[in-house]
């Protein structure tokens, strides 16, 4: 009996060896590709148990997960010759698990390598103002290139996207004048823009207040009030330029002094008690209303004192 009991302890042992040899468990985001003796046997197992037959068939899981692969910083020069460093993502899956283990030594290293020569490829056939701008038509082009090769080991890329673009400094500094240059013209040009417009409406109030002179006085007084209101200290007038010209042209020229006059006489001395000849008073008739007249003559006639 000892030597059936062994037997059937030894049997159960076997068995359990056996069952823990061939069984394997696939997660759901995996897929399992049978080798037997070296050679893909059937369709990739699903998710679950999987049996398989101990010492003969090897079991690969592949990820059937998106898969994020950061590519390096690159350093590249654009098609306009300047010096940049830029960095992407890639995020990409297995569509194929059968092709991925067969076809591919080291899939996840193969996409790296492709993505960073892609990647200084696009660098060199683009501009510097499409790196900075026009980024959604490279990340295209960077997935096409390396969605090409990709493709033939099981592998779908899902999207690529630049990440950041440096620049040198002294580039920076150039783009900083230029931007600061730029803004200063549209400034410049919109100042422009709005004194044409303002000349152009104070052309057409011109016009309107030539047809009634009383609007201009209006417009004077409205102005002093709109200074008096801001509580000033001092207050400017405008002097009519019609009544300057009306008193130049109605005084007479002045006398040429006494001594500017080169005279070989001596000099004589005044004293207090010589008198002064004093100038009778600028006689001014203008026309118009008497108030405007008296005012006139108290310009034109000032108070002359003696010397």
């Amino acid at each position: 009996m000892g030597v059936v009991y062994g037997l059937i302890i030894v049997i159960v042992i076997l068995g359990l060896v056996l069952i823990s040899a061939s069984a394997r468990v696939v997660n759901q985001f995996e897929r399992g590709v049978v080798f037997r003796l070296g050679r893909v046997t059937s369709t990739p197992r699903g998710p679950g148990l999987a049996l398989i037959t101990p010492f003969v068939d090897k079991l690969v899981k592949v990820n059937m997960q998106i898969i994020t692969l950061p590519v390096p910083a690159q350093d590249g020069i654009t098609r306009d010759n300047v010096t940049v460093r830029v960095d992407a993502v890639v995020y990409y899956k297995v569509v194929d698990p059968e092709r991925v283990a067969v076809d591919v030594q080291d899939y996840r290293s193969a996409i790296a390598q492709v993505a960073q020569t892609s990647l200084r490829s696009i660098i060199g056939k683009s501009d510097l103002d499409d790196l900075l701008s026009n980024r959604e038509r490279l990340n295209e082009g960077l997935e096409l290139m390396i969605d090409s090769p990709a493709l033939g080991w099981g592998v779908h890329i899902d999207r690529v996207e630049i990440k950041d673009v440096a620049l040198p400094e002294s580039m920076k500094r150039s783009m900083s004048r230029q931007a600061e240059a730029e803004r200063e013209r549209r400034a410049r040009v919109i100042t422009a823009d709005g004194e044409l417009q303002a000349s152009t409406k104070l052309s057409q109030a011109a016009k309107a207040m030539s047809a009634t002179p009383a609007a201009l006085q209006l417009r004077l007084l409205q102005t002093v009030v709109e200074v008096a209101a801001e509580k000033n200290s001092t207050l400017v007038l405008p002097f009519p330029v019609e009544l300057l010209r009306f008193l130049e042209h109605n005084t007479p020229a002045e006398a040429p002094r006494a001594d500017t006059v080169k005279s070989d006489e001596p000099e004589v001395s005044m004293t207090d008690e010589e008198p002064v000849d004093v100038p009778e008073p600028l006689s001014i008739e203008p026309s118009g209303s008497p108030e405007l007249a008296s005012f006139l003559k108290s310009l034109a006639s000032p108070d002359l004192g003696t010397s």
